[in-house]
């Protein structure tokens, strides 16, 4: 197996993730489930829910990597650059259709395909490149603090629309 062929993977295996995490909490309810899962249908928690998809893939990606002996460097910034990216990438190109015409399923999950898809180049990128020795330890270090910031704005949201529960207006 090469690099090019375990992120064709690693897309297919984020975005079947997607979809199962977006019921874990409420299959398994729990102050450590809504760290990492959507609590509700807001714009943030599904941000929430693609950057643990891509981190908890990576677990995955790690083993793929190491049971083929690829070659790779850079592990932890790829993982985390491509968990970060993901959510401006994706919030650039639903917002603006959200806005426009609302929510729709199938286009969401189209937006969510091609955000997954341009991480996952960017990843193949990163890991191809020459050894970033010390930002892999930050890297690490950020998913962590990422997760506090997701834990913290879970629990105390923000007063605005992204924050808002779209299920909550429909009532």
């Amino acid at each position: 197996m090469t690099l090019k062929k375990s992120k064709i993977i690693s897309t297919i295996g984020i975005f079947l993730l997607c979809f199962l995490f977006h019921f874990l909490y409420g299959w398994v309810p729990s102050s450590i489930t809504s760290i990492f899962f959507p609590v509700n249908e807001s714009i943030w928690e599904h941000m929430k829910l693609i950057f643990s998809a891509v981190i908890f893939y990576g677990i995955i990606d790690y083993i793929i990597l190491q049971k083929f002996n690829i070659k790779y460097n850079n592990f932890f910034t790829s993982l985390f650059i491509t968990a970060f990216t993901i959510i401006p990438i994706y919030l650039a190109m639903f917002l603006p259709v959200y806005y426009k015409i609302g929510q729709n399923m199938v286009i969401t999950i189209g937006i969510m395909l091609v955000a997954i898809i341009i991480s996952q180049v960017i990843s193949y990128k990163i890991l191809k490149s020459k050894d970033f020795d010390k930002l892999n330890i930050v890297s690490f270090v950020l998913i962590i603090i990422s997760y506090i910031v997701f834990a913290y704005l879970t629990y105390y949201p923000i007063k605005n629309e992204l924050f808002f529960d779209t299920e909550q207006k429909s009532r």
